[in-house]
């Protein structure tokens, strides 16, 4: 006997739903979810994204278990509970141990053996750590935050708790990978969580105060003042990136600072990044290794 094979989801219609849904579970919103055909796939027999909700693993459960009716579903995909907050609900990383590090594009920033109350700071701009770890009553905290042009919070880690705006165009947690566009095709920040220690900034852009750092495969890029640099490894630096003023007045990996803001010539500076690139490809890739303590 033949299984009739569904069809995947497109695309196009998965981010449509996202979007409604205010990119988490309409019941509850937790933004681990799953997609939900609020009328039976085997009745309807198409992917329409009116029709497709999402749900977590939990109340996705109790839906195909027959505990969760189907008119409460349907109730919660017209006002969605992240919609009702603009922000999605906190969900707890995993992370712990006193060995932790930042991995940004294919540099290392790490700490071995943090101690008790010590702060971690592995990326800073303009005095404000980006991302940083601490221990505090032997638990290992993670805090992170990222802006948008406009300077406003767009996604934060608060001691392992994870929140993020519902106003994005995009926003997609897969496994471990979570991804928030600006536009189709454009990807403000990829992240990808390896917890118990490392915390991974696989492509995109941070952005603070008009300082903008791109960060692709390979290759980070200070756009302001054309800064390429690759392959940086940092060991027990209390910080170890800083970008902007003020300096740290702890030991940093490396700094720069005194950096032109709004007025830089932004097609020029991605001129001279793909130059960058293109020369990189040229050489042997090389290490920076820096040691702090």
């Amino acid at each position: 006997m033949n299984m009739e094979q569904r069809p995947p989801i497109p695309p196009e219609i998965k981010r449509e739903v996202r979007k409604r849904c205010g990119f988490g579970c309409v019941i509850c919103g937790m933004p681990l979810y799953e997609y939900e055909h609020m009328f039976e796939w085997a009745e309807v027999k198409r992917h329409v994204a009116s029709e497709i909700t999402l749900l977590c693993r939990q109340h996705h459960g109790e839906k195909t278990n027959g505990l969760l009716p189907k008119e409460n579903v349907i109730e919660a995909n017209n006002t969605p509970f992240n919609l009702k907050t603009g922000v999605s609900k906190s969900h707890l990383l995993h992370y712990s141990g006193k060995n932790v590090q930042l991995a940004l594009a294919n540099s290392i920033f790490q700490f071995k053996d943090l101690p008790e109350n010590a702060f971690f700071a592995p990326l800073v701009v303009d005095g404000l750590a980006v991302v940083g770890f601490r221990v505090e009553d032997g638990k290992l905290l993670l805090q992170f935050i990222a802006f948008n042009e406009f300077n406003v919070p767009v996604l934060e880690i608060v001691d392992n708790e994870l929140i993020y705006r519902t106003e994005q165009w995009d926003i997609e947690w897969v496994g471990q990978k979570l991804t928030v566009r600006e536009g189709h095709g454009k990807i403000l920040l990829q992240l990808v969580f390896e917890p118990p220690h490392t915390i991974r900034i696989a492509k995109g852009r941070i952005l603070f105060n008009g300082i903008e750092l791109l960060i692709g495969a390979d290759y980070l890029f200070c756009s302001n003042n054309s800064g390429f640099f690759s392959g940086i490894s940092t060991t027990n630096c209390s910080v170890g990136l800083a970008i902007g003023d003020p300096v740290p007045n702890v030991g940093a990996g490396m700094v720069f600072s005194g950096i032109s803001r709004y007025g830089f010539d932004r097609k020029a500076a991605r001129k001279f990044l793909r130059k960058c690139q293109n020369e990189a490809r040229l050489t042997r890739p090389w290490i920076m290794d820096i040691r702090g303590r």
